[in-house]
């Protein structure tokens, strides 16, 4: 029976990489009987740069929940394998009949991301268009479905593995004193490797946007779009008019709830914070997690949107497959195809009607100047033809974090500790019903909205936004999560080594609005060349203060009855480098946030959005690229403000926005 049982939990897990029930394969037919092929020519330059980013990816932690999956000889698993992750990997094989890429396709999508997927899925419905969609990274495997591993994978094939220029005051404790920017390089982008947060930004934020010449993204104009994809199965809002029932993206409560996720609730409550759903306009309070999961399992938009329609006629969609140049004409300035690199050859394809872009805020970019679109000064001194002197690089907001509190308990089996939870019996309760531990988000389980007394906003808006979690960097043995964001071992291991034995959680927080602005530029004009980011984290004043401010709060939550009935405790080990200073002053706290600087991996304004009057703007608020014509980009870089949301979902509505306006644009709808 074990085995049977075992052996079910394999299959189920690669079939419920789709969420829907039908495949559209022979629903859509736009391309020829006889198709002309892309002809490939051999590499001349850059041909081994590829091969070079493999071995920027580190070694994964042992993971005991992967042992405790692996461990069914029913399957002959082999633990020891040099690629465990390609386990059930999905694949995304040209349609029936196609021998290769085509010479020439009406839309080609650079990135099959959050944007991307969504965008490909809607432009390649019905028979009216051919797309071809080309993604860096490779498929989902059956490890990446299990919400509990999400940390595992920041160290794994399927991040981008960006490091931060380095910067004096921040990221100390981290390795080599880098601040680690890990970004999704997968089918499914980050919604593959991500904490599948689901949020949406508050209606100020895309009024205020809007406000600002970008018309068409007021908050009234942008929910529709949010809500087509949504498929919502949350307690308590079965009616709520704020959420979709009909979409593609399964939007759910994590199974998995420990006690002190009511504590968190119930801290919140004593000190005035009302329980509220967050993604609706009534948004300020306190919540459990709406993820990005359906039934205990992650729900990335490869998922959603590309999975049940990898067989349409007229989608084509090649992994590990790195685009490397836009190809425009210098005189007319217009997007004619792209040039990409795929086992070990050179392609070059047309686009009859738009190029468009959606490789994130850090390669969006990147291939905007690697194709002559960005500073003239900075491209010219690399050599690089100018095709349009635009902005592109120049704004660079990200959302950081201190992940580094930890509050240590008397009481047992409060908090997820992983060779505990890393067992045969949850992972058959997974497997049978979807929850338990594995379903856990890492521990990630409540959000709370709150605004500090450093805010100089008026009305409720918040500056903070709070994460109650039920483990901490410890409840790991330090092999995942602080692996995961770069810590020194010679912080962990001071610091967080004693209290392995202890249960432990973390409150974390994000710093919504910083002041602080960062910007990125290339490196080189060699497209395997990560670009030069530099965030400036920690540079305004008023980000520190707020940060602290954040801190203090966090230790007067814990401080309430609610925590207190456990016996949650701060554990007050000081950081070695911030021993001149009292634990808890002003000076102390300074010196943790700027020791563990974490990003939460929401960079934006890359390619910001703005009417022509902004000289920042790179794309209009139609996302074309200005100055260059059939070239848009579509992905989270353009966002031109900071936002209250993790912007995964962001990311999806402006991948449905985008498809309805160059289907407009194209007498499509």
């Amino acid at each position: 029976m074990g085995k049977l049982v075992f052996t079910l939990f394999f299959i189920l897990q690669s079939l419920v990489i789709s969420y829907s029930d039908t495949f559209d394969d022979e629903a859509t037919v736009s391309i020829e009987d006889f198709p002309e092929y892309a002809v490939p020519r051999h590499c001349a330059e850059f041909c081994a740069e590829s091969v070079r980013e493999k071995r920027l990816v580190g070694t994964p932690g042992k993971s005991r929940v992967i042992d405790a999956m692996l461990n069914t000889p029913t399957l002959h698993l082999n633990p020891e394998a040099p690629d465990i992750l390609s386990i059930l990997r999905d694949k995304y094989e040209l349609p029936k009949g196609f021998q290769g890429p085509l010479a020439e396709y009406d839309f080609i999508i650079v990135g099959a991301g959050s944007a991307g997927s969504v965008l490909a899925s809607r432009l390649s419905e019905g028979k009216q268009a051919s797309v071809l969609l080309l993604e860096a990274g490779k498929p989902e495997s059956l490890f990446t479905n299990v919400p509990v591993l999400a940390p595992f994978f920041q160290q794994t094939e399927y991040v981008w593995q960006y490091l931060m220029e380095p910067q004096d005051g921040v990221c100390i404790g981290m390795e080599g004193g880098r601040c680690f920017w890990p970004r999704g390089k997968a089918v499914g982008g980050s919604s593959v490797i991500n904490y599948m947060i689901y949020t949406r930004g508050l209606p100020a934020d895309w009024d205020g946007i809007a406000a600002n010449g970008n018309y068409g993204w007021s908050y009234q104009e942008v929910l529709p779009y949010y809500m087509k994809s949504e498929r919502a199965y949350l307690k308590g809002l079965k009616d709520s008019p704020w959420h979709g029932r009909d979409g593609e993206l399964a939007v759910e409560d994590i199974p998995f709830r420990s006690k002190l996720s009511k504590a968190f609730l119930d801290a919140g409550k004593l000190l005035g914070h009302r329980r509220v759903d967050y993604n609706s306009p009534d948004y300020f309070g306190f919540s459990y997690i709406q993820a990005t999961m359906a039934r205990g399992r992650r729900c990335s938009t490869a998922n959603a949107f590309l999975h049940p329609h990898k067989k349409r006629k007229n989608l084509h969609i090649l992994h590990s497959t790195r685009a490397t140049k836009v190809l425009i004409d210098p005189v007319t300035k217009r997007a004619y195809g792209v040039e990409f690199h795929r086992n070990g050859q050179v392609y070059q394809v047309g686009a009859k009607k738009e190029v468009l872009l959606s490789a994130g805020p850090i390669e969006s970019p990147h291939l905007l100047m690697l194709s002559g679109i960005g500073p003239k000064q900075h491209l010219e001194s690399l050599g690089i033809p100018v095709i349009q002197d635009l902005s592109v690089g120049k704004t660079l907001y990200d959302h950081i974090s201190f992940p580094a509190l930890a509050f240590t308990v008397n009481t047992s089996r409060l908090t997820i500790v992983e060779k505990r939870e890393a067992s045969i019996q949850n992972v058959i309760q997974y497997d049978h019903y979807g929850d338990g531990p594995m379903s856990s988000i890492a521990g990630v389980e409540t959000i709370g909205y709150i605004k500090t007394n450093e805010s100089e906003e008026l009305g409720d808006l918040p500056d903070i936004e709070l994460l109650g979690a039920c483990a901490s960097l410890a409840s790991d043995e330090g092999s995942i999560v602080a692996k995961g964001i770069h810590l020194a071992g010679w912080l962990y291991n001071d610091v967080y080594k004693p209290i392995e034995g202890v249960e432990s959680f973390n409150i974390l927080f994000m710093l919504l609005h910083p002041k602080s602005k960062g910007y990125l530029k290339l490196k080189s004009k060699n497209p395997f060349e990560h670009p030069k980011m530099y965030g400036n984290y920690l540079t305004h004043p008023k980000d520190v203060a707020t940060m602290i401010a954040a801190i203090r709060y966090i230790i007067k939550l814990v401080d309430t009855p609610s925590f207190q009935k456990y016996g949650a405790t701060l554990h007050t080990k000081k950081f070695p480098n911030c021993r001149q200073y009292e634990f808890g002053s002003y000076g102390y706290w300074e010196c943790a946030v700027r020791t563990v600087t974490s990003t939460l991996h929401h960079q934006i304004a890359t390619c910001k959005m703005g009417p022509h009057t902004d000289p920042g703007a790179v794309v209009d608020p139609e996302l074309r690229v200005y100055g260059v014509n059939n070239l848009r980009v579509v992905d989270s870089s353009v966002i031109p403000r900071t936002i209250v949301a993790h912007t995964n979902a962001p990311a999806i509505m402006i991948g449905e926005k985008a498809a309805d306006m160059i289907r407009r644009t194209w007498g499509m709808i």
